[in-house]
């Protein structure tokens, strides 16, 4: 039987599996790659799990910076949506929190994300919003479940191309960290 997942804005602790990497250890390549943290903030036991493998880290957080943090295209909340569809679909309690939290702040507003978490692609929400949720949670699922009745709703919300294209990237990219984040370590309260 699964367990049944309850998602929050209450970001719990990430636990990792493997001993993240001892800044007063790292290697000047470690470092050098630790350099430009994905939310340009501390660097946490997630990134530093990461760490272990330069080459990657190296590639992954200018990437993910580039695909949340961008300037044009889909706003930076919107592209949380994107974010929090992957995460629910995912269940990942982790980033669905982080993300859903990060929307809350951008916007100034619980109500949105709590209609998502109590109804999911149901909820009464702006039909933009709704039309980029259920994009990504189609997507999520399967890729070839985002179709193109999903693809027409988006333009129809008055998405331009570039904005379907980094919701594209944004909900992609969660559905690898999620599973990333699973293999790595589990959320836990605290």
């Amino acid at each position: 039987m699964s367990e049944i997942v309850h998602f929050t804005t209450d970001i719990p602790v990430w636990k990792p599996y493997v001993k993240p990497l001892d800044l007063a250890e790292a290697s000047a390549e470690q470092l050098e790659a630790l350099k430009v943290t994905p939310s340009n903030t501390k660097v946490s036991d997630y990134v530093l799990v990461l760490a272990h493998d330069v080459e990657t880290l190296k590639h992954r957080t200018p990437l993910f910076n580039a695909v949340m943090y961008g300037r044009d295209g889909l706003s930076r909340a919107e592209r949380e949506i994107g974010a929090v569809g992957a995460s629910i679909v995912n269940r990942c309690i982790y980033c669905a929190a982080v993300h859903a939290s990060r929307y809350n702040q951008l916007m100034k507003d619980e109500d949105v994300i709590a209609a998502i978490f109590a109804d999911g692609v149901d909820a009464g929400i702006d039909p933009r919003l709704k039309a980029i949720l259920k994009f990504a949670v189609n997507l999520s699922k399967c890729p070839p479940e985002a179709d193109a009745d999903d693809m027409a709703a988006l333009v129809e919300a008055g998405l331009r191309q570039d904005e379907i294209l980094d919701l594209i990237l944004s909900t992609s990219l969660f559905g690898w960290a999620n599973r990333l984040m699973h293999t790595l370590g589990e959320p836990v309260r605290d």
